[in-house]
């Protein structure tokens, strides 16, 4: 069984790579646990029902031109298409891609201490279904 170390995702923003800036991505994709037990049943049964995906990332702030605020700055409040190849590079049957629209709905351009690192924690709903590709 082959073992993946994360080093070089890619990460793809409403067109603009932006994976030299990234140091942490997240995918969850979740779904409501829908009862369907009947009676005479058992035991419990269930279906999936409505999908309820977030993107998380954590991203190195840098403020110059076609970088990471000139970037996310003008999506607040939209909704945009990210997509993430596992590494950087083509999709194929060994490095699947997740495309799917998000709702930026949380943005913070300037947070953090006097010494740190400058970044940006991201969550934001993911709109719709998530697709993955193999080809």
């Amino acid at each position: 069984m082959a073992k993946t170390v994360l080093i070089n995702p890619q990460v793809v923003i409403n067109s603009v790579n932006l994976s030299a800036w990234f140091d942490q991505v997240s995918i969850d994709e979740s779904f409501a646990d829908v009862d369907t037990t009947a009676f005479g049943s058992t035991a419990k049964t269930r279906i999936a029902g409505l999908g309820d995906h977030k993107f998380t990332a954590e991203i190195q702030q840098d403020f110059a031109g076609s970088a990471v605020d000139q970037t996310l700055y003008p999506l607040v409040g939209t909704t945009t298409t990210v997509a993430v190849l596992a590494v950087a590079g083509v999709t194929s049957s060994t490095n699947p891609s997740w495309t799917f629209s998000v709702l930026v709905n949380d943005y913070k351009p300037l947070s953090g201490k006097i010494g740190d690192l400058e970044k940006v924690s991201v969550t934001w709903p993911i709109s719709g279904a998530v697709t993955r590709a193999t080809a």
